[in-house]
């Protein structure tokens, strides 16, 4: 029976904003599922990347970045985060090598310590960016907050995702923490997103691309409509997407449409490709910017905007 040995299960990576998650899920699942982008507050929907291997599936839980809020939005990202975590079979905590350990990774391990019966392992991300002495140190100050928070971390584990460094040893730490079990999903699936979520996502990553600190985190993206086109032959299908970008006040649509729409082309061009490449057939795609005022503040535009 070699059934036996197989096994499936849930891992969870969290840290504060842009600590490295969403690159070290595309790292283990070899293919890009979640948006990465060097601005914080990227993810926004709960990616799960599918790692399929012949021993195991393991598949991943990619949160947003867990923060102290300071809107509805905020904390409605921070409970689908501390709800992820109970469900989950192993949560991952990553801590940037290039950065000294600080209130928002204790803030973050405090709260983690809260949830008893989930296991914990420490990855220590970015190791390309950091000496080996400064990676040496943080391995230490890690292993110090476990002590400090009374977390018990079953591994601590430094790796590079761009540099491909340990990310199949901590693949196979993982897989070693998951129950034994049959497949979940079927052979080949990479996540279970929805393919208009997937296509909001890439348009957002291309839209926050360029425009780094004057609208930081007040787009959203929906996809209104999205089906192939009628009358088109097998061999040549055609994608149509309509999607409008959300942003929250006239002065920020001036950013995003640009000088004579050159910058809302531009963004169109780059998601188009990306978009063909994650669902491998042609894609039209219309881009509209709308402005939502103060979405991420009132209850109503939230939902409509899908959060």
């Amino acid at each position: 029976m070699t059934d036996q040995q197989h096994r499936s299960g849930f891992a969870s990576f969290v840290g504060r904003p842009n600590a490295g998650k969403s690159t070290l899920t595309n790292a283990l699942v070899g293919q890009k599922v979640a948006i990465t982008s060097d601005k914080p507050q990227t993810t926004r929907t709960v990616v799960r990347g599918i790692v399929h291997r012949p021993d195991a599936q393991l598949i991943l839980v990619d949160t947003p970045g867990l923060h102290r809020p300071r809107t509805l939005l905020g904390e409605r990202l921070n409970d689908l985060v501390t709800t992820t975590w109970a469900e989950v079979d192993v949560v991952a905590v990553c801590f940037p090598s290039n950065e000294k350990i600080g209130p928002g990774d204790r803030f973050i391990v405090g709260e983690l310590a809260k949830v008893r019966r989930t296991t914990k392992i420490a990855v220590a991300t970015k190791t390309d960016l950091a000496s080996p002495e400064r990676i040496g140190q943080h391995l230490l100050d890690i292993q110090q907050l476990g002590v400090e928070t009374g977390t018990d971390w079953a591994e601590i584990v430094p790796v590079s995702a761009k540099a491909g460094d340990q990310v199949d040893l901590l693949a196979d730490l993982l897989v070693g923490m998951l129950p034994e079990g049959p497949q979940l999903y079927p052979e080949g699936e990479l996540t279970d997103s929805p393919e208009e979520i997937l296509a909001a996502e890439l348009i957002r990553e291309a839209a926050l691309d360029g425009v780094r600190d004057e609208l930081p985190h007040s787009i959203a993206v929906v996809v209104e409509e999205m089906g192939l086109r009628e009358g088109r032959s097998e061999d040549k299908p055609l994608l149509d997407i309509h999607a409008n970008l959300y942003v929250e006040r006239d002065s920020q649509k001036g950013i995003m449409i640009g000088h004579k729409g050159a910058r809302l082309r531009q963004v169109g061009t780059v998601a188009r490709k990306q978009i063909e490449a994650m669902l491998g057939t042609p894609v039209y795609l219309d881009l509209h910017v709308k402005v939502a005022k103060d979405w991420q503040r009132d209850p109503r535009q939230l939902r409509k905007l899908g959060f």
